[in-house]
């Protein structure tokens, strides 16, 4: 499948089979994982038959999660950006394990960071998310209109159109979708309000926003 096909594919799943990630499946995994962290300079990692920081606990039960053994962690240096750095990186992880036909779900909780496979220093941040092959495939959920996420109007470029259909679909923590899209002239401004996660989301729907638009007439506000 091609990346939109993934990104309409792609939805969260938080309970797993025993089915191990090996092969050309587990290959493919490591090098977009290597390409990402030579583009990004974050430290990306996977971790492979390991449910230590996943034992099934109170917090494991409150988010549903179930057999997680295998999972990505991403570390970087706190600084203005890393947020929506983690968010657009990960998010090329996810849409590329989707594309091998894995499941993946963003996760703010139900581990125990002392656990992980590797960890932080005092100045880093890390955020995890569960990969492996899922009892399903996960369900969509609810959306708000692509009027809600930007200034798109009558006269909008059919690629600002397809960039906002595409982020439309990016996961967010809580589904709280709080990011928006500005156009003027041939840049667009992509911004967040505040809330639980909202950066990283953020980065997230500009990596959907990316692939959808996927045009030269376009580019950041910067």
């Amino acid at each position: 499948m091609d990346l939109m096909e993934a990104i309409e594919k792609r939805h969260s799943v938080r309970q797993y089979d025993d089915k191990k990630i090996e092969g050309e499946v587990e290959k493919d995994l490591r090098e977009e994982i290597e390409s990402c962290n030579k583009e990004s300079a974050l430290k990306i990692h996977l971790c492979l038959n390991e449910k230590r920081a996943f034992n099934e606990g109170i917090m494991a039960k409150m988010t549903s999660l179930k057999n997680v053994k295998n999972y990505i962690v991403i570390v970087g240096e706190k600084s203005e950006d890393l947020d929506e750095k983690i968010g657009y990186y990960g998010e090329k992880i996810v849409l590329k394990a989707t594309q091998i036909g894995l499941n993946t779900c963003w996760l703010a909780s139900g581990y125990k960071k002392s656990k992980l496979c590797t960890s932080k220093e005092k100045n880093e941040k890390l955020f995890v998310i569960a990969i492996g092959y899922g009892i399903d495939n996960g369900k969509p959920r609810k959306t708000k209109p692509i009027e809600k996420l930007s200034n798109v109007s009558d006269d909008s470029p059919q690629w600002f159109i397809n960039g906002l259909k595409a982020a439309q679909l990016a996961p967010t923590a809580r589904n709280q979708q709080k990011f928006k899209f500005i156009l003027s002239d041939n840049l667009v401004e992509a911004k967040s309000s505040r809330g639980f996660f909202t950066k990283i989301d953020l980065g997230i729907a500009k990596c959907h926003f990316e692939i959808g638009a996927d045009s030269e007439e376009w580019d950041w506000k910067t």
